[in-house]
């Protein structure tokens, strides 16, 4: 068994702690995160740190750490007040992990990557049309963490675009129809399968599966 202190965690090699921390979590949410500069220039990048935060209203929110000088991204949607998450499907991952690379402030992901923009009228951000599940976002806040100066991203869900046939009667999202794909990490991505949904948890209740056309 191995045993770890928070001195070993700081001791160990810096590219070596950063994929040991991201990947120790667990499974995350991977999304393409589509922006457009005031100036008309889009942009895509992956994001793995993305969170449900409530219904009512639908917000969702999304850590950006701190990254050096050039962060398109951050800037977009501090600027714009838009941007749009599109979900990472198995056939074009790799596309989609290449978004990463650090290109110049005027090249496009969209293009040097192969996606396509789409639109929705009166909404800037570009969505990635390639996408089955697509969220169209309004920023609400911006939170800094003091401890490392990353910033929480909030934004509040004003459109979204799905591919037929993902919605169950009782509203759920099937993700694997969807083909979404996971990450762990920074770069080992995964399809899903899923085992069952549960029954709502009471303490008189044995756990049962739910089923939902």
């Amino acid at each position: 068994m191995m045993i770890l202190s928070s001195t070993d965690i700081l001791a160990m090699e810096q590219r070596y702690r950063a994929t040991f921390m991201n990947s120790i979590s667990g499974f995350k949410s991977l999304q393409m995160v589509g922006t457009i500069s005031p100036s008309g220039q889009t942009n895509i990048a992956l994001f793995n740190s993305i969170f449900h935060i409530g219904a009512n209203p639908p917000l969702i929110g999304m850590i950006c750490r701190p990254d050096g000088d050039q962060h398109s991204t951050f800037d977009n949607i501090e600027k714009t007040g838009f941007y749009t998450l599109n979900n990472v499907q198995q056939n074009w991952y790799k596309q989609a992990h290449q978004t990463s690379a650090r290109y110049g402030l005027n090249q496009s992901e969209f293009e040097t990557c192969g996606f396509n923009e789409q639109y929705l009228p009166d909404f800037k951000a570009p969505f990635v049309q390639q996408a089955s599940v697509k969220l169209g976002l309004e920023l609400r806040e911006i939170n800094v963490i003091k401890f490392n100066g990353s910033r929480i991203i909030i934004g509040e869900v004003k459109h979204i675009i799905l591919d037929n046939g993902l919605v169950a009667t009782d509203g759920f999202v099937d993700l694997e129809k969807a083909q979404s794909v996971t990450v762990a990490g920074l770069d080992s991505y995964h399809s899903t399968q899923k085992l069952a949904r549960l029954k709502y948890a009471k303490p008189e209740n044995q756990v049962e599966e739910l089923i939902v056309n």
